[in-house]
């Protein structure tokens, strides 16, 4: 039987990367599939990873009825065995839906990848939906790090080098270094997110610009 599985984490987890592998794989094995991502960080209509993979994709609009779109190529006498479909938290839940019915009338398996809570550790609209309605949640098992070394939970925006808590929930960025004006995030662990020390103010925080009292050896002789 077909299925519905959401592989969740936070940013930096190779969510992406497992989008694409699981894609060739199954293309490997003779599968034809469909490949979807909204908001990549690469630009319109491409799945990347940051280890430098990309592959054409459709680009998901708050329109595009996803449902149709697999309909369509069906009745042209195409096959769809399977869906990636990254970035999903970003789908609207009607999309959600669609992909479930997707599953259920058409038995095509649907693998959606996407992060489950925004910068405000509040979940995004698709990803909550896809708690609800997938066969099967499954934590991606690559940990993201937190600066201190710690697992990292917390996706932070961060606005020039300052963590932000407020703002519109979709905002395009990534998780290089933060520049002026730009919007960049960073994953944290709970404590040094509710803190909100970003690993730029933790180097910050560590140097000190009062000089130590060091003593060379001659003014101790």
């Amino acid at each position: 039987m077909a299925e519905l599985i959401f592989y969740a984490g936070t940013m930096d987890c190779g969510k992406s990367t497992l989008a694409l592998q699981m894609d060739f794989n199954h293309s490997a094995r003779g599968r034809s599939g469909v490949v979807l991502t909204r908001l990549d960080r690469a630009g319109e209509s491409v799945l990347s990873s940051r280890l430098g993979l990309s592959v054409t994709a459709v680009e998901v609009h708050d329109g595009l009825d996803l449902r149709k779109v697999v309909v369509e190529r069906l009745s042209l006498g195409g096959r769809v065995d399977y869906l990636i479909c990254d970035e999903a938290q970003f789908y609207t839940e009607t999309q959600i839906e669609q992909l479930a019915s997707i599953v259920d009338d058409l038995s095509v398996d649907v693998y959606a990848f996407g992060i489950m809570t925004d910068f405000r550790t509040r979940l995004f609209p698709g990803s909550a939906r896809l708690v609800e309605l997938a066969d099967r949640t499954q934590v991606l098992q690559v940990e993201a790090l937190c600066w201190c070394g710690n697992r990292a939970i917390h996706n932070a925006r961060t606005v020039n080098g300052e963590m932000v808590i407020e703002g519109d929930q979709v905002m395009v960025g990534d998780t290089g270094a933060a520049m002026a004006d730009a919007v960049a995030y960073e994953v944290l662990c709970r404590r040094h997110y509710q803190s909100r020390t970003t690993a730029s103010r933790a180097k910050t925080a560590h140097i000190s610009s009062t000089p130590l009292p060091f003593v060379d050896d001659e003014q101790q002789g």
